[in-house]
């Protein structure tokens, strides 16, 4: 009787949340999160933590990482030049850095590294499209300095995980399997879209009864996963390495992305939030010195993105735009709390840090956005010649042909 009233309520807020998410101008995360908090056991205890709730979250959470390698465009990536590339490792490099020296004024151990490192595709994304900046110069790079930034950072909690648990011996080499497994699986993936073109091509199909390409889809993110079982390698990973497959593989996915994304965050996804929420220790994030910790780790987070932000000096942006780049990419949500979760369950995060890094979620995922549209501002574009003067040093994005017009 308690899991059904728990999952006809999960499913009402579901529904509701992203409507009231939209009038409020918030990520609809962030209200779900917050959702989770207010029926958890921290504050009105309607929803209790259960086995129910937990299968669900880690099927949402796992089509959640799915996603974020799904949407990838290596397409874009391609286009950039090794430069881009580079500047966007260089930030990354920079970030770790100063992440390392952070955790230590913090009094925390290594692994908080990895949980300053992170930033957010998921808002990144959104961000620049709601300001026309997706496909200008700043745009770009913030976009692929967010990119290697998931990706390095999910690969070096997924080795810190491995280390761990089972030392520096043999099991390490099952990383490197994962990886295998994934070329060989690329490679099959190609042939078979040169072999079989008509049968691929019914994937993306938008009236199939059959829904192969969902299908598909979902056996190929799986397959990682158990792999990744199998090799004692995270999960999550594996997930995230099988939407970046699909994507490098298949560049134009048609309605297949916005089906995937129907389902996936129209109610998986949104359990997962929500019962980071239920999980959410309010008593012990109220506890003395507790929340002046979490300020001062949303200070820290903020500021040493800000900081590793500094390299786009060297690509002639303007320190305003330089700000507004590091603001956003300050921004944490999903990743963040993955790999605080994972640090939890490896007894290298307690429970009040953990709960620390839900708020610099929520606060992050909240302000910068905000913050951003306020430092970069929405541009208004007639045609290439404006184009070309919005872009740093007049040039137009690699990516962008002369007569696109800015989106």
């Amino acid at each position: 009787m308690e899991h059904a009233f728990s999952i006809i309520l999960v499913a009402l807020a579901a529904f509701i949340l992203p409507l009231i998410a939209g009038r409020m101008r918030l990520p609809a995360v962030v209200l779900e999160i917050l959702f989770g908090i207010a029926v958890g056991p921290s504050l009105l205890g309607l929803i209790h933590e259960s086995e129910v709730m937990a299968y669900l979250a880690e099927l949402g959470f796992l089509l959640l990482m799915f996603l974020s390698g799904f949407e990838i465009d290596f397409g874009k990536l391609e286009r950039q030049g090794p430069l881009q590339v580079v500047t966007g490792l260089g930030v990354f490099l920079l970030t770790l850095v100063l992440a390392y020296n952070a955790a230590h004024l913090l009094g925390q151990g290594p692994f908080v590294t990895l949980i300053l490192a992170t930033t957010s595709v998921g808002l990144v994304v959104p961000t620049l499209r709601s300001t026309n900046r997706t496909s200008t110069s700043l745009g770009q790079a913030i976009l692929i300095s967010a990119l290697i930034a998931d990706l390095l950072t999910l690969i070096g909690a997924t080795i810190y995980a491995m280390v761990v648990e089972g030392g520096t011996g043999w099991n390490l080499l099952n990383f490197p399997a994962l990886f295998l497994g994934m070329a060989a699986l690329l490679l099959f993936l190609k042939r078979l879209a040169w072999w079989y073109p008509e049968k691929v091509e019914r994937m993306f199909v938008s009236d199939d009864p059959e829904e192969i390409g969902i299908r598909a889809s979902l056996a190929l993110m799986f397959v990682f996963v158990g792999l990744s079982h199998l090799l004692g390698v995270e999960a999550i990973l594996g997930a995230f390495f099988a939407g970046a497959v699909f994507a490098m593989v298949f560049r134009h996915r048609g309605q297949l992305e916005q089906k995937l994304k129907g389902f996936s965050y129209g109610f998986l996804i949104p359990i997962f939030f929500i019962y980071v929420g239920v999980r959410f220790d309010l008593q012990a994030l109220m506890q003395p010195g507790v929340l002046l910790g979490a300020l001062a780790l949303i200070g820290v987070a903020v500021g040493l993105k800000v900081l590793a932000a500094s390299l786009l000096l060297f690509q002639r942006f303007s320190p305003r735009e330089v700000l507004a780049a590091g603001t956003l990419l300050s921004a944490r949500l999903s990743l963040v709390i993955a790999v605080a979760a994972l640090g939890a369950r490896l007894n290298l995060v307690d429970r009040e840090l953990e709960s620390q890094v839900i708020l610099l979620a929520v606060v992050t995922a909240t302000v910068a956005p905000t913050v951003f549209r306020a430092l970069a501002p929405k541009l208004v574009l007639a045609g290439p010649r404006e184009a070309r003067d919005a872009a740093p040093n007049g040039k137009l994005d690699p990516g962008l042909p002369s007569s696109a017009p800015m989106r």
